[in-house]
């Protein structure tokens, strides 16, 4: 949006009166960023001038051998964005365009990368990343969860405001982030963007790892193990797959957990449950059943110190009613 608006110097489309989107906040980080573009010339740089230091927005930054490929064939159409560097002069900070710098530092052919120079801070160039990231339409489940955890742990935000700037709601991103946290990042980046793959594959997937205590470097193992196989089929093999490389890596970490999760803690995983408990007729705690056991949670009261003094006595005297109802 941004790159075809600063080519043609033309203003914004002006917004309907009382029209609001879910694009408004992106659409105001990119008009900001737009304004601030140097009277909307396009720089021909040197790749190697460009620092990117931004966090990552993609699983697979490196696949961009097409793009390299079309570059070379037809050009580059669309150009970058950075902004100066604050403390070195000649050198510039990438907001967006990644992939496209990156297929031309590739390049034997092309020496110079077209790009728009914006005076941004580093909070509006965050800014124009996340609104540019999230206008795209191929970026995976895990690929935005990933990259709204790395907003909030960067301390860009918390969750609400990670939300407000992704224009989602809190408690997607709250789930996202939980799924991103049981698979693990180490993981998740072996396995790929995998495309197709939604968040109920991963939270299964991600509840399976953290609630048998899996083995995670055993599981990345077999993701790489997957993607090499799939390098090798691609060039010995005549017929190409279909699948997506990071798909095929899913798919192979998937099942490896479904086989080391055994029968019989998934049929106890089955008995979980939770139950009310109440004490003159209000709610005080739960009861909740698990496959590891039976436990009691009391809120935070008088009462609830007592019981944990008395708890052992307690115990034994339920046991003992317990062994006298049995020989009852």
């Amino acid at each position: 949006m941004l790159d075809s608006l600063a080519a043609s110097g033309g203003p914004s489309p002006a917004p309907q009166t009382g029209a609001a989107t879910p694009m408004m906040t992106s659409n105001r980080a990119l008009r900001s960023a737009r304004d601030a573009v140097d009277s909307h010339h396009v720089w021909e740089l040197d790749p190697s001038s460009i620092v990117d230091d931004r966090l990552a927005d993609r699983l697979d930054p490196a696949d961009v051998m097409d793009l390299r490929d079309a570059i070379e064939a037809n050009g580059q159409t669309v150009p970058i964005l950075v902004r100066r560097h604050p403390s070195e002069a000649d050198r510039y900070l990438l907001v967006y365009g990644r992939r496209r710098l990156e297929a031309i530092r590739r390049s034997d052919k092309v020496t110079k990368v077209r790009a728009l120079v914006a005076n941004l801070d580093d909070d509006s160039a965050l800014r124009a990343q996340i609104s540019e990231n999230m206008a795209r339409r191929d970026l995976s489940f895990i690929e935005k969860a990933i990259f709204a955890q790395e907003l909030v742990s960067s301390g860009f935000g918390n969750q609400s405001q990670v939300a407000e700037i992704l224009t989602v709601t809190k408690s997607s991103v709250s789930m996202a982030i939980a799924i991103a946290d049981m698979v693990g990042a180490g993981l998740v980046r072996a396995i790929g963007a995998a495309h197709g793959i939604g968040r109920p594959r991963w939270e299964a997937m991600g509840r399976a790892i953290a609630d048998n205590g899996l083995d995670r470097d055993g599981l990345i193992h077999i993701a790489e193990e997957a993607h090499d196989k799939a390098d090798v089929a691609m060039v010995i093999d005549e017929a190409t797959t279909t699948d997506d490389p990071s798909v095929q890596a899913f798919e192979a970490v998937s099942k490896a957990v479904a086989k080391a999760v055994k029968p019989a803690k998934a049929s106890s995983a089955s008995l979980a449950s939770s139950v009310p408990l109440k004490i003159g007729g209000k709610r005080s705690g739960i009861v909740k059943r698990t496959s590891k056991g039976v436990a009691i949670e009391l809120a935070n009261s008088d009462f609830a110190n007592w019981v944990e003094v008395e708890a052992h006595d307690f115990i034994e005297e339920l046991h003992e009613r317990w062994q006298q109802r049995s020989e009852d």
